[in-house]
C-alpha cells in the first residue's frame, strides 16, 4: 500500500493579495501621506517639524490606544476628549490654588507628582463611571458616554466659571515648579510625552498579547455570551477598559495644561473623533474582537501627518474635519470589506477541503 501527502489547498493568489493588502493598509497609508505631504508642503520632513509632530501625535495616540481596548469589548468610549479638559482643569487648580479644608480653613498645596496623581485618579474615576452605567445599569455604551462627556465639560466649566486657569509654572514653595517640565522637557533629546507614549504603548501591547486580561478583553468583544460561559468576569473586563481609557485621557489633559501652561474647560473637544479615527485606521474592528496597539499607534501617526500636514498646506479647518469624517468612513468601510473577503477565503478552504 502507498500513501499520498495531502497537500492544503490554497486560496485563491488574487483574494490572498488582496488580504494582504488590505491588512497592510495601515501602512500604506502611513508612507502615502508621508510622500503626500513631504512633496506638498516645505520643510515637512525637517527635524523641528517632526518633532513636533511627533509630540501632536502622542496626544492622540494615548487616547487611541485607550479607545482601542474600548472598542475591542464591542464598546465605544466618547466622554475620552471631556475627560482630558476635565484633567487639566483639576491639574490647573491644583496647581494655582491647592484645595481649601472649609472646616479648617486651610488650604493644601501638593507638589506636581501628587498632583498628577490625583489628576490621574479623576480620569480613572470618570471611567468608572462609565463602566458601572454600561456594566451594573445596562446603558448602552454610546449613550453612556455620551453622558458622561457632557457631565465631565459640565465639571470643567464650572470648575473655573468657564475661565482659564492661567500661568501654570508653579511654585518653589509648594513644588510644582517642575510642571511645565511634563510638557516641554526631554529626557536625552526625547520629549518627555515620547517617553511617555513609549511605555503605555508597550504597556498596553504586552497587556493585549501576552496575559490573561489581554485574552479576556479579545474574548468578550468576539462572543460576550461564550466569555461568560467560559467563565470570564465579563463586568469587571469592561469596567478595566473603561477605566483605562479614563487614565488614558488623564495622561493627555496633564500633558496638555503643562505644554500651555495654562488650562481651558474646551480642551479636548472632538478629541475623540481623532482616536476613534486612530484605532479603525489601525485595523480595530468596530463590531469587538479584533484591534492591535502596533496598528492603532500607526493610525494615530497616520491622523497626525494628515492633521499637520494639511495645516502645513493652509488647508481651512473646516476642510480637515470633513477630511477626517471621510477618514474615519472609509476606514469602517475598508475592515467590512476585509471581514468580508476573510470569510469567503474561509468557505473556499472549506469547500476544497470537502472535495
Amino acid at each position: 500500500m502507498t500513501t499520498e501527502a495531502v497537500a492544503a489547498p490554497k486560496p485563491p493568489s488574487d483574494l490572498s493579495l488582496a488580504l494582504v493588502l488590505l491588512k497592510a493598509r495601515t501602512f500604506i497609508a502611513l508612507i502615502a501621506v508621508v510622500v503626500f505631504f513631504s512633496l506638498a508642503a516645505p520643510n515637512f520632513l525637517s527635524t523641528a517639524n517632526l518633532v513636533i509632530m511627533s509630540e501632536h501625535v502622542a496626544l492622540n495616540a494615548f487616547l487611541a490606544i485607550g479607545m482601542t481596548f474600548v472598542i475591542v469589548t464591542g464598546g465605544i468610549d466618547l466622554s475620552v476628549g471631556s475627560i482630558v479638559g476635565l484633567c487639566g482643569m483639576v491639574a490647573g487648580y491644583l496647581v494655582l490654588n491647592g484645595v481649601t479644608l472649609e472646616f479648617t480653613g486651610y488650604t493644601v498645596f501638593f507638589n506636581t507628582g501628587e498632583i498628577v496623581g490625583i489628576t490621574l485618579l479623576v480620569g480613572v474615576a470618570v471611567g468608572v463611571v462609565n463602566g458601572l452605567l454600561i456594566t451594573r445599569l445596562s446603558v448602552a455604551p454610546f449613550i453612556a458616554t455620551l453622558g458622561t462627556l457632557y457631565v465631565a465639560r459640565g465639571m470643567a466649566l464650572l470648575s473655573s466659571n468657564g475661565a482659564t486657569f492661567p500661568n501654570l509654572s508653579g511654585s518653589d514653595e509648594w513644588g510644582t515648579r517642575s510642571f511645565p517640565w511634563i510638557g516641554a522637557g526631554s529626557i536625552g533629546g526625547v520629549p518627555i510625552s515620547i517617553l511617555a507614549l513609549v511605555v503605555v504603548g508597550l504597556g498596553a501591547a504586552y497587556l493585549a498579547a501576552r496575559t490573561p486580561l489581554g485574552r479576556q478583553i479579545y474574548a468578550v468583544g468576539g462572543n460576550e455570551r461564550a466569555a461568560a460561559l467560559s467563565g470570564i468576569k465579563v463586568g469587571r473586563v469592561k469596567m478595566f477598559v473603561y477605566m483605562f481609557s479614563g487614565f488614558c485621557a488623564a495622561i493627555v489633559g496633564i500633558i496638555i495644561a503643562s505644554q500651555l501652561v495654562a488650562s481651558h474647560p474646551a480642551t479636548g473637544e472632538t478629541f475623540e473623533l481623532n482616536a476613534i479615527a486612530a484605532a479603525v485606521l489601525g485595523g480595530t474592528s468596530m463590531s469587538g474582537g479584533r484591534g492591535k496597539i502596533g496598528g492603532t499607534i500607526v493610525g494615530a501617526f497616520v491622523i497626525g501627518i494628515l492633521s499637520d500636514g494639511l495645516v502645513m498646506m493652509g488647508v481651512s479647518s473646516f476642510w480637515q474635519t470633513v477630511i477626517k469624517g471621510l477618514v474615519i468612513i472609509a476606514a469602517v468601510v475598508v475592515d467590512q470589506f476585509q471581514q468580508r473577503l476573510q470569510q469567503k477565503l474561509a468557505l473556499q478552504r472549506q469547500a476544497a477541503l470537502g472535495r
